[in-house]
C-alpha cells in the first residue's frame, strides 16, 4: 500500500482510538532500519508509524552535511516509494524537535508539504512533532498554536508535549523527578490554546513518569491512570468526552500491564527506538565475534568476503529488528488490526 494519505492516517487514528490499540512508532536512521520496521509490520499484521528524530535526520543526511531537512525528505520520499510493496498502511512522522531547531527542521518540512498541498498532492509527512517540554506551558503553547495552524494548512497532524519526558533524547534532557506528571491544569490550558479539533488535529504526548533510554522495570514509577484523570477533567470543563489522541513516550522497560492500562485510557502511538535499536544490533555483534576471524584479516590472513560483506550481517540486523516490531504490535493490540 502506499504512504498513508491523511485521510488514511485520520482513520487510522480513529480506529486505534476506538479499539484501544497503538500503533508502534518505530524510529528509523537508515534504509536498512526503514525495512525492518516495515518488515515487522507487515509480519504483524498491522498498521504503523515510522518516525524521523533530529539526530536521525542528521545521521541520514550524511556526516559531510548533516544536513537534517535532506536526511528526512531523502528518506520519505525513499519510504513512499518501498512501502507501496507493503500490504499495511504506514504514516511518516518526525519525532523531537526543540526550539532551537524548528528552524532547522520542522517548519521547513512543513513549508514543503505545504507547497505540495498546494500543488494537488498529499503531504511528505503526516505527522510532525513539536517538543516544547523544556520551554514554560505559555510559550511551549504560543508555539504550538503556530505550527499548528501551519500543520492545518498542510493536511498534517501535530504531536505536543507539554511536560517533560524524563531522561535523554538527542540532546534534550530532563531530570526523573516529580515534574514528569501531567496536572489537568495542564491539559485544560492545552485546550484553551489548541481547541478540540477544530483548530487543526493533535497528538498529546502527556508525562506520567515517562523516561527516555533505558531502564529496568520498577526504576521508573509510570501512572499511566493519569491519563484518564487528564480526559475526565477536560471533559468535566469542556463537554467532550475522552478528548485527547495520547502518545506513550519513553516505553522502553515498560511492563505488559503499564501499557494495557494505558491504552485503556487513550494512548494511540507508542514511540519505540531503544528496544528497537539493540535488537537491530544484537545480531550483528553475535556474527561478529562468531566469525571474528572472516570480518577481520587477522595474522596477515585475508578474512571471509562472506563473513564482512555488509549483506551477510545486514540481514540478520533487519530480521533481529523487525521481530521486536512484531513484539511491539502484539502488546499494543494492533497486531491483526490493519486497514482492509
Amino acid at each position: 500500500m502506499p504512504i498513508a494519505t491523511p485521510e488514511v492516517y485520520n482513520e487510522m487514528l480513529d480506529r486505534a482510538k476506538a479499539g484501544k490499540f497503538a500503533y508502534p512508532a518505530i524510529n528509523v536512521t537508515s534504509s536498512q532500519t526503514l525495512n525492518a520496521a516495515l518488515r515487522g509490520f507487515a509480519e504483524a499484521e498491522s498498521d504503523g508509524i515510522v518516525q524521523i528524530s533530529t539526530g536521525g535526520a542528521e545521521f541520514l543526511g550524511g556526516q559531510y552535511s548533516k544536513d537534517m531537512v535532506t536526511g528526512a525528505v531523502a528518506l520519505a520520499e525513499f519510504a513512499h516509494i518501498l512501502a507501496e510493496k507493503y500490504p499495511v498502511n504506514i504514516a511518516l512522522h518526525t519525532d523531537h524537535c526543540p526550539k532551537d531547531k524548528l528552524d532547522g527542521y520542522v517548519r521547513p518540512l512543513l513549508a514543503l508539504s505545504e507547497e505540495r498541498v498546494k500543488a494537488g498532492r498529499n503531504p511528505l509527512f503526516q505527522s510532525h512533532m513539536w517538543d516544547g517540554s523544556a520551554e514554560t506551558l505559555a510559550d511551549n503553547l504560543a508555539i504550538a498554536q503556530e505550527l499548528l495552524e501551519q500543520a492545518r494548512r498542510a493536511n498534517i497532524v501535530l504531536e505536543v508535549e507539554i511536560t517533560p519526558t524524563g531522561g535523554e533524547e538527542d540532546g534534550v534532557t530532563h531530570e526523573i523527578n516529580d515534574s514528569l506528571y501531567t496536572t489537568v491544569d495542564d491539559a485544560i490550558r492545552t485546550v484553551e490554546a489548541l481547541g478540540l479539533g477544530e483548530k487543526g488535529r493533535y497528538l498529546l504526548a502527556a508525562s506520567f513518569g515517562n523516561v527516555h533510554g533505558v531502564y529496568k522495570p520498577g526504576n521508573v514509577v509510570l501512572r499511566p491512570e493519569l491519563l484518564k484523570e487528564l480526559n475526565d477533567g477536560v471533559a468535566a470543563k469542556f463537554g467532550k468526552q475522552s478528548p485527547f489522541d495520547f502518545v506513550f513516550h519513553g516505553g522502553s522497560g515498560s511492563s505488559e500491564e503499564e501499557i494495557r492500562t494505558a491504552l485503556e485510557n487513550g494512548v494511540v502511538k507508542m514511540n519505540i527506538d531503544t528496544d528497537t535499536q539493540y535488537a537491530f544490533t544484537r545480531p550483528v555483534a553475535d556474527h561478529m565475534y562468531r566469525h571474528y576471524d572472516g570480518v577481520l584479516k587477522v595474522d596477515g590472513e585475508v578474512g571471509d568476503k562472506k563473513q564482512y560483506d555488509p549483506r551477510t550481517w545486514g540481514k540478520l540486523a533487519e530480521a533481529g529488528m523487525a521481530g521486536r516490531v512484531v513484539v511491539a504490535a502484539n502488546n499494543l493490540r494492533s497486531a491483526g488490526n490493519k486497514m482492509k
